[in-house]
């Protein structure tokens, strides 16, 4: 990373905690508007402050207060908030030239090229969108039309594909939501901590895998357009599939003559230590989406599919208002290279190594520490109430999650699961920094709830 970028930094400072939080300015902004914004993330109603800028790994709320980032937008500004490179791109289009529809321009040119001499194998067909959602809803279309009008499609318990009807349901739906629509189906996701089948792994020989062609060929008709999964859960909290299980999935793809669907909105651009989580396994899918660093914090994504296939993009009205525009497209070509230029997959690889040996060490320490797993910087720790029953703790999850935030630490709850999304550019003693933090919040917690 550009050492004279971060040089203004002062990271002996951070966390720096002025107020009691959130502040007085943060709770008074917050509540003006809550007031009429509805539908806050969790993350946002159990610590409601309010951030009034970003640099690096470092923010800054409305009230002075700085905070070590662990959040990363949830997964999304890997790259360091404000990059310059990033930021000056984006402001030179934004003068130039905001928004011209789907026609080319010389940013999106380059961008197409960067993008396809860069995602693995051949997947060379494009389309741009401004959302993940979006991305996955085309990767659907696009494999209904590439198989012909098949038109069901199997995922995984606990994968999150985004919040449209189709995105939705490839994923679990509540009560609120009615019934997940027709010729949608879920399989067991591996997850050897909680395995669904109560199995060991490897001497289970990978049974989630025969379980899903089993279910497949018992519950679909027939017509499967695709298997669309996380290559590692975000919201599920940063499950790692075993190593074969990918390969496997694959293969019967090509048995069954339907679509792999790699949806890497969460996981692409070194967030696990590779450009692309599929690398971990060297499967190569038949359509991959990308978001959230994709364009840095800025709202880009694509849908990516084979040369076999992409001339079914052309099927399926495949362009968006938004999808492509020049600020968009600066942002994702500026990030890439920032990503290659700056060594950012290997750097994520290392912070990931350092975190999860610190974590293995606070498991070992701290008994509602179930699980700590994860693959670069995408990180997650696992808090139940008995090791041997593995009962979920989300009251732990609330508490540890607030206490860490109020000592200068933003990241990611999910219930009983506590998220670790750092930004790839963060230097070692600040990681460790965090993650003395959490491990102060864990203990304060366990004494407090008689552990």
């Amino acid at each position: 990373m550009d050492k004279n970028y971060w040089a203004h930094v002062d990271l002996n400072t951070v966390p720096s905690i002025k107020t009691p939080l959130p502040g007085p300015r943060s709770t008074e902004m917050h509540n003006r508007a809550a007031k009429i914004m509805k539908g806050y993330s969790s993350q946002v109603r159990l610590f409601p402050v309010s951030f009034e800028s970003g640099f690096g790994c470092v923010l800054t709320d409305v009230d002075g207060n700085r905070y070590i980032d662990f959040s990363s937008g949830i997964y999304v500004t890997g790259l360091g908030h404000c990059h310059p490179k990033i930021s000056e791109a984006v402001a030179n289009q934004a003068k130039k030239l905001m928004n011209c529809h789907d026609f080319t321009t010389e940013i999106k040119m380059k961008l197409l090229e960067k993008l396809a001499a860069t995602t693995m194998g051949d997947l060379n067909g494009v389309q741009l969108y401004d959302s993940g959602t979006t991305a996955v809803e085309a990767a659907l279309r696009c494999a209904r039309a590439a198989t012909g009008g098949k038109f069901e499609f199997m995922s995984f318990w606990r994968d999150f594909h985004g919040k449209t009807m189709g995105a939705v349901s490839c994923a679990g739906v509540d009560s609120t939501q009615g019934m997940r629509a027709p010729g949608f189906f879920l399989a067991p996701r591996p997850n050897c901590y909680r395995c669904p089948f109560r199995m060991k792994h490897p001497e289970c020989g990978c049974y989630c895998a025969d379980f899903l062609e089993q279910k497949i060929k018992q519950e679909t008709t027939g017509r499967l357009a695709g298997i669309i999964l996380e290559p590692v859960q975000g919201w599920g909290g940063s499950v790692v599939p075993p190593p074969e299980f990918m390969g496997r999935v694959r293969a019967l793809c090509d048995k069954l003559g339907c679509l792999m669907i790699a949806d890497e909105v969460l996981t692409c651009m070194g967030r696990t230590g590779k450009m692309f989580a599929m690398e971990h396994w060297n499967v190569t899918p038949d359509i991959t989406t990308l978001g959230k660093g994709f364009g840095n914090g800025f709202p880009v994504t694509a849908m990516c599919v084979s040369d076999k296939y992409k001339e079914s993009i052309e099927q399926i009205s495949a362009s968006s208002s938004y999808g492509g525009n020049p600020m968009a497209c600066a942002a994702a070509l500026a990030s890439i290279e920032v990503i290659e230029e700056e060594h950012l997959c290997e750097r994520s690889a290392h912070l990931g190594e350092l975190m999860l040996a610190r974590m293995r060490k606070m498991k070992e320490a701290h008994p509602i520490i179930g699980d700590v797993r994860g693959l670069g910087c995408l990180l997650a720790i696992e808090l139940v109430k008995d090791r041997e029953t593995k009962e979920e703790f989300p009251e732990a999850g609330k508490m540890v999650y607030q206490k860490a935030f109020s000592k200068g630490l933003a990241w990611v709850p999910s219930g009983h699961i506590l998220r670790l999304s750092p930004q790839l550019i963060m230097e070692d003693e600040v990681a460790l920094r965090g993650m003395d933090i959490i491990e102060e919040a864990v203990a304060e917690t366990e004494r407090e709830l008689g552990y």
